[in-house]
């Protein structure tokens, strides 16, 4: 039995943020599966130890493209320009692609590029509808692992299955969300199921040997990394180096009046919002997202319907309130909304005094 320090407990999350559902009655009804939050004091990382992965199946049904935000749009643009610069145009793969936004995009920089994700919809021959495996026989100048590696039971092992098919060579791009951020700001509702790893920077000096390059980015919400996929080794644990999990991690986890409101955002940290505030005994009345593929679809665990916000925002009063998901999309939601409204950013609230 490994080792762990317990950090954070929580029961009863649907086991996919992330997928869409065709009925209310199918939503509520979603698997769901604890969070066991640890500090591994061996390798230094932390993880959920509840996680089963035999429950994870990505299908088609799975829904995590944010690429129809501008905001989200430039971040994409910048890590394209951190891969052109740091491992070329030649020889790319992109392990997890999701729907293939971004391997198109650096397709259109000249990019040549293929893909490997099983949620894929569209008709790309560069992208193959399938898991990666040792078998597949992927082999390339540069990987690409954006927002796949805290889904992985063990990224550790995993990330050597890459080096063993890629032929113990190559540099890897990583992106994933930033522990430290969540930590930091207490973003309770940026821990859930789907994601059974949550990484410092820190981690990835101890899991290679050369990093090139090591940054914040989205507004310090995620970790790109890029490595020698050569120097891959097993993390040791640091006593010096240890997560600064905060004590009152969960005190902006509380009931609030969502009257005459709106949720902005049904992905990960809507989902679990909107399901903590039901279990405080408030009604949401409202979830917007942009993306047309969750629209008129409904969320995992509270069966609350998506809409557009050409929907939601004409039926609003004056004075509504807007809970803006992701504060890094404010000024975009600012926009659509016609800055009309009161407009709360949920990873900005203040702890209470």
């Amino acid at each position: 039995m490994t080792d762990v320090k317990i950090l954070h407990q929580v029961e009863g999350l649907p086991i996919f943020q992330n997928r869409m559902y065709p009925s209310r009655e199918a939503a509520r009804s979603c698997i769901k599966g604890d969070v066991v939050l640890v500090e591994d004091l061996n390798s230094g990382l932390v993880y959920n130890q509840a996680f089963r992965p035999d429950v994870m199946n990505y299908d088609s049904n799975y829904q995590n493209e944010q690429g129809n935000s501008p905001r989200f749009q430039d971040h994409l643009t910048s890590i394209a320009e951190l891969i052109e610069k740091r491992m070329g145009l030649n020889g790319l793969v992109e392990v997890g692609c999701g729907k293939g936004l971004f391997l198109e995009l650096l397709a259109t920089r000249g990019a040549q590029i293929t893909g490997y994700d099983p949620t894929y919809e569209g008709a790309n021959p560069k992208i193959v509808r399938e898991y990666f495996s040792k078998s597949l026989g992927i082999t390339g100048k540069g990987l690409i692992l954006r927002h796949v590696l805290e889904h992985i039971q063990d990224p550790v092992s995993f990330l050597f299955d890459l080096q063993e098919a890629n032929g113990g060579s190559g540099e890897i791009y990583i992106e994933v969300p930033c522990f430290d951020w969540i930590c930091a700001h207490r973003t309770w509702f940026d821990v859930f199921y789907e994601h059974v790893n949550y990484f410092r920077l820190s981690d990835f000096s101890r899991m290679f040997g050369v990093v090139h390059e090591a940054k914040h980015t989205f507004g310090g919400q995620y970790l790109s990394v890029v490595a020698d996929l050569a120097t891959l080794r097993r993390p040791q644990f640091d006593p010096n180096d240890r997560p600064q999990f905060p004590a009152d991690f969960s005190a902006t986890m509380q009931p609030r009046s969502l009257a005459n409101s709106v949720v902005w955002g049904g992905a990960s940290k809507g989902v679990l919002f909107c399901l903590m505030m039901e279990r405080a005994g408030v009604t949401v009345d409202h979830v917007v997202d942009i993306n047309p593929a969750k629209q008129g679809k409904f969320l995992p665990a509270t069966g609350l319907e998506v809409k557009s916000a050409e929907h939601v925002l004409p039926t609003l009063a004056d004075g509504a309130t807007i809970y803006v998901m992701n504060s890094n999309y404010l000024s975009e939601i600012r926009e659509m909304s016609g800055n009309n409204f009161r407009y709360v950013t949920i990873d900005q609230i203040p702890l209470p005094a």
